[in-house]
């Protein structure tokens, strides 16, 4: 066989065991944050009851869901009905449990650290591959704590999140001073352009100044009423508004807002107001009243899930429930849970996806994965697909392609 015929053969047999990519159909993602570690045995994967001392297992009673067979904790009896509309994926798993930032990190980016590059956020990927759906808004909005696991690593400050610290306001750099109306703030936009022009031929080869520039030039666009206006919460039905509940709820509210604006991917973090005194990290006493946390997720989710629907927007915008890692089934000495990666749950809901199921098991106490393990890649392989996106697509770190995913297979149950 000579040289020619071994390549063709060879690009024959690459494509015909290449692995299927499903398209999903979703736009937009708002991804729930919940840092700290929620319990899955206490929230979406429950077991058998403990006695929140020697004896291991869940915490609260469970009740049915929408899904056949089915349950979830009893204080998520608001989401249990519209399980339907989501997928329980339970047996998540990884090898990093003994420290919470590695684990964040892993979780936001897909990867664990390297000595050489700096990985992307799985929301600046999104930005980068399919940027805002108009120049008024951002691509990537952040409403949690400021984080290097959110950054967009090699990819650029241009595929950078918009952190938001108001709900009601917007970004505080984006607002105009009191005393600065729209046309002076042309007439110094004016000013600015002609000394911006200077400086920029001066700066010609200089990327970084390039790449500041453009962002600045957005920011101005984005400052605009289109964008601001989408902070404006009163807008909305008093009783929608508090049917989302308190801090966290609003700004599931608002996640929804910016979807609708053309925001591609909003993250909206759970750990703002530690209800329990320990947020999701629920060691010793943060256990007692964890229940309060469940019922604020509970009230978010399952509003959130509903006024999608009700606003058409269900099917393309793909709602993820999220954690750094899983509580083990035992108890510690102060009543609460320890850390576990080995197998926990996360949620997805929406998106265009085949919901109404569960994907994998673990064993009687939710401590061990023993059907359909899911790695982070891949569950970030299953968000890119339902957006449209390639995972196995090259981004370039200078001249080095590095894969959108570290190998990472979309869950194949979830598309048609």
């Amino acid at each position: 066989m000579d040289r020619r015929a071994f390549l063709a053969s060879t690009t024959a047999v690459m494509a015909a065991t290449a692995t299927h990519v499903p398209k999903g159909k979703a736009e937009a993602c708002i991804f729930m944050w919940l840092g700290g570690g929620a319990a899955q045995m206490d929230t979406f994967d429950p077991k058998l009851v403990g006695d929140g001392k020697k004896k291991p297992g869940s915490y609260y009673k469970a009740i049915p869901t929408a899904i056949r067979n089915e349950q979830v904790c009893k204080h998520l009896h608001r989401s249990a009905p519209l399980m339907d509309r989501a997928a329980i994926v339970r047996s998540i798993t990884h090898d990093i449990s003994n420290e919470h930032a590695a684990a964040a990190n892993l979780v936001h980016t897909g990867r664990k650290p390297s000595g050489t590059i700096l990985y992307p956020a799985i929301g600046s990927i999104v930005a980068n591959q399919l940027g805002a759906r108009t120049e008024e808004v951002p691509a990537y909005v952040v409403m949690g704590y400021p984080s290097i696991i959110r950054d967009p690593g090699f990819l650029g400050a241009k595929y950078g999140n918009v952190y938001l610290t108001q709900v009601e306001t917007g970004p505080n750099g984006l607002v105009r001073p009191p005393d600065v109306d729209l046309n002076r703030e042309d007439r110094r936009e004016t000013l600015l352009g002609q000394l911006r022009e200077g400086y920029l031929k001066r700066n010609a080869a200089d990327q970084t100044v390039q790449q500041q520039d453009a962002i600045t030039r957005s920011a101005y666009k984005m400052a605009g009423p289109k964008f601001l206006n989408v902070f404006d919460l009163q807008r909305e039905n008093a009783a929608l508004r508090e049917s989302y509940g308190g801090e966290f709820g609003q700004r599931c509210l608002l996640a929804r807002r910016l979807a609708q604006s053309g925001v591609r991917f909003v993250e909206v973090s759970h750990n703002l107001n530690f209800l329990n005194g320990s947020g999701w990290d629920t060691h010793n006493e943060g256990q007692l009243k964890q229940h309060l946390l469940i019922e604020e997720l509970d009230k978010a989710f399952s509003t959130l899930v509903t006024d999608l629907e009700k606003n058409k927007m269900l099917d393309t915008t793909l709602v993820v429930v999220a954690t750094e890692f899983g509580r083990p089934p035992e108890f510690d000495a102060g009543g609460g849970r320890g850390h576990q990666s080995d197998g926990f749950s996360m949620v997805l809901a929406g998106g265009g996806l085949k919901t109404g199921q569960v994907i994998g098991r673990t064993d009687e106490l939710a401590k061990k994965v023993v059907e359909r393990p899911v790695t982070i890649a891949d569950f970030h392989a299953t968000i890119h697909c339902a957006l449209g996106i390639d995972p196995h697509k090259n981004l370039y770190a200078g001249e080095r392609p590095v894969p959108i995913t570290d190998r990472g297979q979309p869950i194949a149950e979830l598309f048609s």
